[in-house]
């Protein structure tokens, strides 16, 4: 029994001392491209005229990564994928390349997220002491654990979904608890680094949650479904839209370029200013004002198609986005509040979209409070249910799959389906 102590005190202490590293690196980098962030959409918001070099820096971006970036062009999928075969420690460059060209994309206008941005600077950076303490495949697995949560969590402001997500990610359906204490440690320490740099995360407010009368139960299902299917639209547009600049275009910075030029012309052409950037404001202003179907629809077709075309950045900061103003919007025939409405459908679209329900509901409760934890909940877990076997990245296996029917479907890839 003592020899069990000492085993589990070594594990606590050496995993205490790694993690804090990891928070320091995932934590630092998020505030780095946080505070980038801002300034990028300030400088767009202030010189409308940027927009003109959508398509230049699309070409760029294209360039780079075509003559520089091939092996770290993966992004999250290469992570994911690394985390369950781990062959080559993952390339200090990524770090630089895709917190620049995240940038690039948004100075200009492209519609994209952060938190891919947020996460593959984590694990490039925290992959290195893989390479400098020679370690063995399962404590490498654990290193990119703990990278996923912290960057994610230093980057929302949401420890504790910080940490769930890194655990539900990779494989739909599973928890491994192996990882879970590290994940946490992960979570929590890049979360207190990136707030120290004195970054403040955006807060949403959900001002009305009726007690959970049962009258309710069937709105809060028909809204998950409905979270759910959109989370699936949003999956297969992205790979609808990636294969087309594929089949039509060879040469791949061609793509983006093209890619700039079609969104620079339908954002000049129909004055579509709202759909540029993260859209934060918008999503703000949903959770007060009721928003029309049309607004969600645009925003996901204008991310997917940005993110095909080959501008970086990441999509769940779209897919709040998305969430919040169709949550809004189903507020002209539901008997629920606007507010909360766009709160369930700000994570129960992300819930869909990523397979991570738990995750996101206690994303949720942190952003929103625990009194809507219940509505949040079920729209997470309805969403995750009817997104079907599909995600926004392709290297996630299927742990369970989300119906017996689908058993024979058990440790596959999504790409491979």
């Amino acid at each position: 029994m003592l020899d069990l102590y000492i085993k589990n005190l070594t594990f606590l202490f050496k995993w205490i001392l790694i993690t804090s590293v990891i928070g320091v690196l995932a934590g630092s980098g998020s505030a780095l491209f946080l505070f980038s962030l801002e300034w990028c959409t300030n400088y767009r918001l202030n010189n409308p005229y940027v927009l003109y070099f959508l398509p230049l820096s699309g070409l760029l971006i294209g360039l780079w990564y075509h003559f520089l970036g091939t092996n770290v062009a993966a992004g999250n999928n290469l992570i994911i994928d690394e985390y369950h075969k781990p062959k080559e420690i993952i390339s200090i460059k990524m770090a630089p390349m895709v917190l620049i060209t995240t940038l690039m994309t948004h100075i200009v206008g492209g519609s994209a997220g952060r938190e891919g941005t947020a996460i593959q600077m984590s694990a490039s950076l925290s992959d290195q002491l893989s390479r400098m303490f020679k370690i063995d495949s399962f404590d490498r697995k654990l290193i990119l654990l703990a990278a996923i949560s912290g960057g994610f969590a230093s980057v929302f402001g949401t420890p504790l979904a910080g940490a769930l997500f890194a655990l539900e990610v990779a494989l739909i359906g599973k928890i491994s608890y192996k990882g879970i204490m590290v994940s946490f440690f992960a979570a929590y320490f890049s979360n207190f680094v990136c707030d120290a740099w004195g970054i403040h995360h955006t807060q949403y407010l959900v001002s009305e949650v009726p007690y959970f009368d049962l009258k309710y139960f069937p709105w809060v299902i028909l809204a998950g479904i409905i979270f759910g299917i959109t989370a699936l639209s949003f999956s297969k547009a992205t790979y609808i839209f990636a294969n087309t600049f594929k089949k039509y275009i060879n040469y791949p910075p061609f793509r983006p370029l093209v890619g700039g030029f079609v969104l620079l012309f339908f954002f000049l052409l129909f004055d579509l200013d709202k759909f540029q950037g993260l859209g934060v404001p918008f999503i703000e202003a949903s959770f007060k004002n009721i928003e029309t179907p049309q607004v969600f629809v645009l925003k996901l077709l204008f991310t997917a198609f940005t993110l095909s075309a080959g501008f970086k950045g990441g999509e769940v900061t779209p897919l709040f986005f998305i969430g919040a103003t169709l949550g809004s919007a189903l507020a002209v025939f539901m008997p629920l509040p606007v507010s909360l409405l766009a709160g369930m459908g700000f994570v129960a679209v992300f819930s869909g979209a990523t397979n991570t329900p738990l995750a996101c509901t206690f994303m949720a409760i942190e952003l929103f409070g625990a009194a809507g934890g219940l509505y949040y909940g079920i729209a997470c877990v309805v969403g995750y249910i009817f997104s079907g076997h599909s995600s926004i990245y392709s290297s996630q296996l299927i742990g369970e799959a989300k119906h017996p029917f689908f058993d024979f479907l058990k440790y596959k890839s999504l790409k491979n389906l």
